[in-house]
């Protein structure tokens, strides 16, 4: 495996950067996880404009135009011979001193990995996952905002490890209000007659790439969609749950806190949403083969 590491396309085993970059030492920096599907690189705009948000957000200044971004990931994915697999795509905020000011920092640092994920087993999206609500809340959006794609990712770990330690593969996290958030790496939707909801970002859900794709696939398909507060009585009582996230892609939910879901597998609308998310997916984003 290469790594792209500020332009140059360095062995995995002389793929470093500095011990004092913030990155490390703060989680100071931000990230997007990107989908290759035969040798498309699935909606790679997109997450390039909320990687600029993020920068935005973080008055971090972007070393690199959207293009020459582009030009780059391609690039990675053409010199590892990735037509299928994740491409994390990583920019911190440079070398600095051990204490925090971030002004110090020398400039930004961009990291390009293009390899392979699997986040859950087939066998999940066949028969649906189960989750659990933990007590890690999920942050307040006047704190460390979740539409901000940080490399500081403690509070979603933390989740994980309750939803670990209690023997599933994901957790389901409230915010401070007690309303539904998201799960720790994805979005959470609820089918509740022909209505599918899901969080808005005001309650501390990420605004997911894929979250969007599947609330557009889904209105066209004749689905009331809606963004409301949405608590663990509208999740327990739906006909049909699901996440959605670019490495999880679209998996049915068929148990929460060891509770039922409809009657217990993926639910039809979630299968169709997956098929037809799938293919949107694989058809949508930057072609490698295009030029260089």
């Amino acid at each position: 495996m290469k790594v792209y590491i500020n332009g140059k396309l360095l062995p995995e085993k002389n793929a470093k950067i500095s011990v004092f970059d913030h990155g490390l030492l703060y989680g100071d920096g931000i990230f997007e996880g990107i989908r290759v599907y035969d040798g498309v690189v699935s909606l790679l705009e997109e997450h390039i404009d909320r990687l600029n948000r993020s920068a935005k957000a973080i008055a971090l200044e972007m070393p690199m135009t959207k293009q020459a971004m582009i030009r780059a990931v391609v690039r990675t994915c053409r010199e590892n011979h990735t037509s299928n697999g994740y491409v994390r795509l990583v920019i911190t905020r440079g070398v600095g001193t051990l204490g925090l000011n971030p002004y110090l920092c020398s400039k930004p640092q961009v990291i390009i990995i293009a390899a392979s994920i699997q986040l859950y087993p087939k066998k999940l999206y066949d028969h649906g996952l189960e989750i659990v609500t933990v007590g890690t809340i999920r942050n307040n959006p006047e704190s460390i905002n979740p539409a901000i794609k940080s490399l500081n990712y403690l509070n979603n770990i933390l989740g994980k490890i309750e939803a670990i330690n209690s023997g599933v593969m994901e957790a389901l996290m409230l915010n401070i209000q007690g309303f539904v958030a998201e799960a720790t790496g994805d979005n959470v939707f609820a089918l509740i007659g022909n209505e599918l909801v899901t969080p808005p970002a005001s309650e501390g859900a990420l605004v997911g790439i894929t979250r969007n794709s599947v609330m557009r696939i889904a209105e066209e398909c004749g689905y009331d969609v809606r963004e409301r507060r949405m608590t663990r009585y509208d999740l327990y009582t739906a006909d049909e749950v699901f996440l959605t996230g670019t490495a999880a892609e679209v998996i049915g939910v068929v148990k929460i806190d060891r509770r039922k879901i409809g009657n217990g597998r993926p639910g039809p609308v979630t299968r169709k949403l997956a098929r037809r998310f799938r293919k949107y997916a694989s058809t949508t984003g930057v072609p490698l083969l295009q030029g260089r």
